[in-house]
């Protein structure tokens, strides 16, 4: 309930959980963990934003994306929880479309990072990968995975 509370007052909700574009689930649940498959910036199943960080996305709008990314990994942890809440995190895989000569993918993972900062606050600190690729599925600018530890729940 803190979680939800803490989204509350950040303005923020869970969006609903995409189904997934190929043969894997958004999310598994092993022991007190939860990984998530990697989310890309979908609204009701449509992508918010096609094409590549430095080109035709802005670092700024490709921060925003990672945030929607992060909560599109939270929903995904959540619907396979059991009850147990998300309590922290423990890896964040960034995964950034580059345009030629782009080379801020750590400020774009930052939106996802700062996200989980201020709903777990310390627990929110995490071990983190920023990878900057050509293309990603579906022609997003950016892909976030992450792996939830869970409260005791």
């Amino acid at each position: 309930m803190a979680l939800l509370a803490r989204l509350t007052e950040l303005g923020l909700a869970l969006p609903h959980v995409s189904p997934p574009k190929g043969v894997y689930v958004p999310a598994v649940r092993s022991g007190r963990q939860v990984a998530v498959s990697g989310q890309v910036p979908l609204v009701d199943g449509a992508l918010v934003a096609t094409g590549r960080v430095g080109g035709t996305v802005t670092a700024e709008e490709a921060y925003e994306l990672s945030r929607r990314c992060a909560l599109a990994a939270l929903a995904a942890a959540d619907s396979v929880a059991g009850g147990a809440a998300p309590a922290g995190v423990v890896k964040v895989v960034g995964y950034v479309a580059c345009a030629d000569g782009f080379h801020g993918q750590a400020g774009v993972v930052d939106g996802a990072s700062d996200l989980f900062l201020a709903l777990f606050g310390d627990a929110g600190r995490h071990a983190r990968s920023t990878v900057g690729v050509a293309r990603l599925p579906l022609d997003s600018p950016v892909e976030i995975e992450v792996v939830f530890a869970l409260d005791a729940g």
